[in-house]
Parts: structure tokens; C-alpha cells; sequence
């Protein structure tokens, strides 16, 4: 891949991820985290608009787990995923640090810069399942309206997207923050110096995103096997001309 198209993709990853965490943690910060409703709504709108914008450059990713259910399902070269990753944890700081620029200390300090953080009742690995399963759903939309070309909804993608993530705040926000995103956590946790139980929203996500990336790869975008042909006397049924693929 030429240094030209890497650098193109990069800054795409890199507006749309800064975007999602200057939006979606700056609503946190401006809102004390109260307003739930106005959270979701700011990271649904923030991804729903920059994969519009930019999808058709670099694919919209704005998340590692996303660019990790790509790379793991071989539709992203492993190249391009680490500087997918380098944008979007790099994207995610600068949206951070601008935040702490314009907050003062003591409107950043009861939210952690937006960090995500687990609800009291919730150990930290029902906050693994908990983040795993909201990206499972993310991603799955993802692989279903941006990757695969059958998809209904292909041309309206970043609509599907945004809403997915909004509806996961509305459900997880209270119990995990709903990052559902390596780098939406990153970009805060450093810049606030935030680290409790910060390993639940990388191997959440992870996994979630990439067990979603693999059962709709597996199940929908493989091209099916073709059947077995055989004569009747082999106790197999012949196809009919044509017929020799699975359907």
C-alpha cells in the first residue's frame, strides 16, 4: 500500500476517533455524567456522522476492536491495523488533552475525564461480559451494514452504527460506561491518570468485538462449500445443473 493512501486512512481513523472521544467524554465532563440520555445521544451522533463522512476513506473503524474483528477475519492487513490502532489510541489522547485544556480541575476530577468506571455491585469480570457483550452487538452491525455488500443497509451504515452504540449506553452506560472501545477508554484514563480495573475495556471489548467479527464472517460472508455429487446408487442425491453450491 502506497505511503500516500496510509497517510489518507490514518487521518481518517484519527478525526473520527478524536471526534467520538472529544463528543462523547466531553458530554460526560459538561454533563457530570448524569444525563444519560444526552451521553448516548453524543457518542451515537458522533460515530453516526464521521462514519458517513469518512467511511468510504478508511472503512470508519474509530475503534481497535473494531479494526481487530477486520484483521482477525483477514479483510484488514496486519500493516494497516497497527496504524489503525497508532491513530485511534493517538486521536483519543489529543481529544483528551484539549478536554483538560478547556474543564476546570474541579469539573474533571468527579468524572475522570470521561474514563469509563464499573457501578458499585458490578466485579470486574461482570464488567468484561458486560463490555464484551455490547461490542459483540456492535460489531456485529458493523460487519453487517459496512462489510458485508449484501447488507440492506450499507449506504445508511453510520446510521445503524450510531444507533447501536447509543442504545448500549442507554442499557450499559450505568453499569461500565458502555466504551465498548479500547481507545475511548485510553485517551481519558491517560490524560486523568485514571487506571482503576482498566483492563476491563480492552479484553472486553476485544473479545466481544471479535467473536462477533468471526460468527458473522463464518456464517454469512464465507462463500458456502458446494454440496457433494454423486450417483444415485450412492445413496447421494444428484443437483441439478446449477445446483452444485449450497444456497
Amino acid at each position: 500500500m502506497e505511503q500516500a493512501d496510509l497517510l489518507k486512512r490514518g487521518a481518517a481513523e484519527f478525526v473520527g476517533t478524536f471526534t467520538l472521544i472529544f463528543i462523547g467524554a466531553g458530554s460526560i465532563i459538561a454533563t457530570q455524567g448524569l444525563n444519560l440520555t444526552a451521553i448516548g445521544l453524543a457518542h451515537g451522533l458522533a460515530i453516526g456522522v464521521m462514519v458517513s463522512a469518512v467511511g468510504h476513506i478508511s472503512g470508519g473503524h474509530f475503534n481497535p476492536a473494531v479494526t481487530f474483528g477486520f484483521l482477525i477475519t483477514r479483510r484488514l492487513a496486519p500493516t494497516l491495523a497497527l496504524v489503525y490502532w497508532s491513530v485511534q489510541l493517538l486521536g483519543a489522547t489529543a481529544a483528551a488533552l484539549l478536554l483538560r485544556w478547556f474543564y476546570p480541575a474541579s469539573v474533571r476530577a468527579t468524572t475522570h475525564m470521561g474514563a469509563p468506571s464499573l457501578a458499585g455491585g458490578i466485579n470486574v469480570w461482570q464488567g468484561v461480559v458486560i463490555e464484551g457483550v455490547l461490542t459483540f452487538f456492535l460489531v456485529w452491525v458493523v460487519f453487517a451494514t459496512a462489510a458485508d455488500p449484501g447488507g440492506t443497509f450499507k449506504s445508511i451504515a453510520g446510521l445503524a452504527i450510531g444507533l447501536t452504540i447509543t442504545l448500549d449506553i442507554l442499557m450499559g452506560g450505568p453499569l461500565t460506561g458502555a466504551a465498548m472501545n479500547p481507545a475511548r477508554a485510553f485517551g481519558p484514563e491517560l490524560v486523568a491518570r485514571y487506571w482503576t480495573d482498566a483492563w476491563v475495556w480492552y479484553v472486553g471489548p476485544l473479545v466481544g468485538g471479535g467473536i462477533a467479527a468471526l460468527a458473522y464472517e463464518l456464517l454469512y460472508l464465507r462463500p458456502p462449500a458446494p454440496l457433494p455429487v454423486g450417483s444415485p446408487e450412492s445413496g447421494v442425491i444428484e443437483p441439478r445443473p446449477g445446483d452444485t453450491a449450497a444456497s
